[in-house]
This record gives C-alpha cells, structure tokens and sequence, in this order.
C-alpha cells in the first residue's frame, strides 16, 4: 500500500512527519508539493495530521500507470473553473442569491438536477446574450493546476472530454481556448438577442454525463474504466462510478464519500502525483 501525500503546503517537516507515522519503507517525491510512501503500514495517523495540516491524502493499493488511461472527463463549474457560472449570470440580474441556493442544493444532491436548472434558467429571463460574454471574460478564472493536467494529458496521449450541467456558450471557449477534444453541455434559448428562461432539449444530468463517458470511451476502443474523471457535485457521481480513477475536486461531501480520491487543497494537476514516478516499476 502506498500513500500519497500533497498540497501547497507541504513542507520537508510535513514529509518527515508523515513518514514516522505511516512507518513507510520509503518516501520518494512525486512533484514539488507532494510525495509517496511506499509499503506504509499506518494510515489513519497520516489522514488525522493531513486533516489538520491542510495536505490532502490519498490510498493507492495498486500504482497508477498513465497507459493504463486514455480519457480524462470533467465537469466544469467549479472543478475544470472556480466559478459556477449560472451563479454569476444571475449576478447579472440580480438574482444570485435565489440561484445560488438552488445550485448548492442541487449540487449536494438535495434536489432533481433538472427541474433545479430549469428554476434557475427561468430566473435569467429577459438577460441580453452579450452578458454572457461578460461572465467569461470578467469571471471565469481556470481552476490552479488546470493548464498543468491539460498538457500533462496531451503529453501522454489522453483525450479530454468536458461534461457540464451548465452551458454550451463557455464549453465551447473553453475547448477552442485549452484546445479539448469533446464537451457537452446545455444550450440556452435565445430569442430576438435576450435569454427565453428556457434551455434546448435534453438536460444535461448525471445520466447524460455518464452516457457520454461511454459514447467517447467506445468510439475511441476503449472501456470507461480506463478514464479519469473528476467533479464535485451530486450529479458527478454516475459517470464518476463507471471511471477507472474517480476524484473529487473540492468536492461536495456525499462525491467526497463516493470518490477513491479527494483533493480538497491540491490543485487539479494533484492528480499527476497520484501516477508512480518511477517508470518501469
């Protein structure tokens, strides 16, 4: 069993710390702000003082191969960026506080995902289109260590899907921006330049994310247990349970439960110090 242990601020005291409690074999680093114990034979200790020192921690009982991986799928509000958008076009509107509720709500599992969007999409009725634009430019900020995971996954020959419950006006930007291989998401409906309150076809849900994983993973000759998927929110959970290696991303606490990894301080690319540094091992 191995352990890996990282976050920002992790310190050589923290390494040295870990390692007595885990009563490891040995400590390798795995990036800058993270390391591995090897045949760790403690492990609560080691979650206890991650807990209070702010380091997330993270059971491996088998290495992480990256060719054992062809997709890397994600969500988009609040996991591949920090805002959930919906929120801050409501912002707009001046309603964010009710649709801010609502996505909490939805996003911890409390409510049917979606009737909870078309009650927020109802609430941006009569916005003028070209805000969005305003959203995107003045709002959304990737999340840390975003750029990180992107390159690290062209450079070993993973394709990249991102899957949102929010809308096709960002995931389009965001796939010619970072340069992603497939995105879905919802289509707002427009009429005469403003928003309608209303959204095109079908809802992008927790069973839509999950068929889509499939559908890129088959037609691409592999299985869903060969992607990564990382989210945060209930509706995360279908595709993240058919993933090879599913993350929660400062994540609600039910995906957090539900998740084999949690990173509630490691940027996204903590899921690159998850991989055995040692090739050939």
């Amino acid at each position: 069993m191995e352990l890996v242990v990282q976050g920002p601020g992790l310190t050589s005291h923290h390494a040295q710390e870990v390692a007595r409690l885990s009563a490891c074999t040995r400590t390798v680093s795995a990036g800058r702000t993270a390391v591995r114990l090897s045949d760790a034979q403690s492990v609560d200790p080691v979650i206890a003082y991650c807990r209070d020192q702010k380091l997330d921690c993270t059971r491996l009982d088998a290495p992480l191969k990256p060719a054992d991986f062809k997709w890397v799928a994600m969500d988009m509000d609040s996991t591949l960026i920090t805002i959930e958008c919906i929120d801050e076009i409501a912002d707009l509107v001046g309603v964010k506080p009710q649709v801010a509720a609502i996505t909490e709500a939805a996003m911890r599992g409390e409510l049917d995902f979606p009737s909870a969007l078309r009650r927020r999409v109802a609430l941006l009725q009569g916005l003028e289109e070209s805000r969005l634009q305003q959203v995107y430019d003045e709002r959304l900020r990737l999340s840390p260590g975003a750029e990180s995971l992107l390159a690290a996954a062209k450079a070993a020959g993973w394709k990249t899907l991102l899957v949102s419950g929010g809308f096709t006006f960002f995931t389009e930007r965001l796939r010619a921006r970072l340069g992603l291989d497939v995105t879905l998401a919802n289509v707002l409906e427009t009429r005469d330049g403003r928003l309608t309150g209303q959204v095109l076809g079908d809802i992008v849900d927790a069973d839509a994310k999950a068929r889509k994983v499939r559908e890129v993973c088959e037609a691409s000759g592999c299985v869903p247990t060969q992607s990564i998927v990382l989210g945060d929110g209930a509706n995360d959970l279908k595709m993240m349970a058919i993933s090879g290696l599913s993350v929660a991303f400062r994540a609600k606490p039910v995906v957090q439960q539900q998740a084999r990894v949690a990173l509630n301080h490691t940027g996204l690319d903590g899921v690159l110090s998850l991989f055995d540094p040692r090739p050939g091992e």
